[in-house]
């Protein structure tokens, strides 16, 4: 899918979900500050993420979406399970990078590997670093798990019922 093309689903479906915007919280749990730098660039004229209705939020509680980068600290465990939890649902957590995938560093006394041991991950976007377009991409396929958990949330709040 082109890059306009991939923006024009990305946000139809975003907008269909949230109506307005859909808020990021992003946490870094230790990384070198590349995965940082690749989410930075969304913001900018070339990709514009907020024409597509995504914001960052310093807050949890605005947020919709999770955006973890960074190896799986064990000093961070904490901080990003107090972050998950003071997330409204439905909620999605996004793992970045090889880091937070758990493929960098070893297992020992410090990190403990890959996000989806402290939250559960929805999506994982590999690369060292993604490349916006990958982080798009990523997006899009986090859009739709949503998607997912807002009808299964909506169908429990009807009592089950079609």
């Amino acid at each position: 899918m082109r890059e306009e093309g991939l923006a024009a689903e990305l946000r139809r479906r975003a907008l269909a979900i949230f109506g307005r915007s859909l808020h990021v919280r992003t946490i870094d749990t230790g990384s070198c500050a590349v995965c940082e730098s690749e989410i930075r660039l969304l913001a900018a004229p070339h990709y514009d993420l907020h024409r597509l209705g995504f914001f960052f939020t310093p807050t949890p509680r605005h947020a919709d979406l999770l955006l973890v980068t960074g190896p799986g600290v064990r000093a961070m465990d904490q901080a990003l399970r107090k972050t998950y939890a003071a997330m409204p649902d439905p909620k999605i957590v996004v793992a970045m990078g090889a880091c937070a995938l758990g493929g960098v560093y070893d297992e020992d006394k410090l990190v403990h590997g890959s996000i989806d041991r402290t939250v559960p991950v929805d999506v994982y976007i590999p690369g060292c670093p993604p490349s916006p377009l990958a982080l798009l991409h990523g997006l899009l396929v986090a859009v739709g798990r949503l998607e997912e958990k807002v009808e299964r949330l909506s169908f429990a709040q009807a009592g089950g019922r079609a």
